[in-house]
């Protein structure tokens, strides 16, 4: 038995331009991300998002009817259940006509868009509220509450 020590590990070969790369600060920078700071753009097209031709289209439609079934001011959307049956429709803050913040009761009139990328689900536009929820407190852009 010999006591040498065992042969030192092989090393990878180095490239004299990669010594030290990773080792400066600007190998540790990353490109600034918008889900890194918890702002992920949203997807749904707002008032001021939305292209020409869908507003036009839009606008050109057939008016609905139906009521609010939920809306919340502070995450700016809600959906509204169609008068004539169906699947809720997605409601964005942006496209509320008139002073009035609308709540759960609300009977609204609308015009339809389709939300990109697939165009499968609809979005309320124009939304005008017609007839406030009697019974409850409706509140006005600027903050002034008012009961019905």
């Amino acid at each position: 038995m010999s006591s040498e020590p065992p042969p030192p590990a092989p090393q990878p070969p180095t490239h004299p331009l990669a010594t030290g790369l990773l080792d400066t600060p600007r190998a540790h920078e990353r490109s600034p991300s918008p889900v890194r700071a918890n702002v992920v753009p949203s997807p749904l097209p707002t008032r001021r998002t939305r292209t020409f031709s869908a507003t036009v289209r839009a606008s050109q439609g057939p008016v609905y009817r139906g009521v609010c079934k939920c809306f919340c001011r502070s995450k700016g959307h809600g959906f509204i259940t169609p008068a004539d049956g169906g699947p809720d429709i997605f409601l964005h803050i942006s496209d509320v006509e008139g002073e009035y913040v609308p709540v759960e009761g609300d009977e609204v009139t609308y015009k339809m868009c389709s939300i990109p990328p697939k165009n499968e689900k609809l979005q309320a536009v124009e939304v005008v509220i017609t007839h406030l929820a009697p019974g409850t407190k409706h509140e006005t852009w600027s903050g002034h509450v008012i009961s019905s």
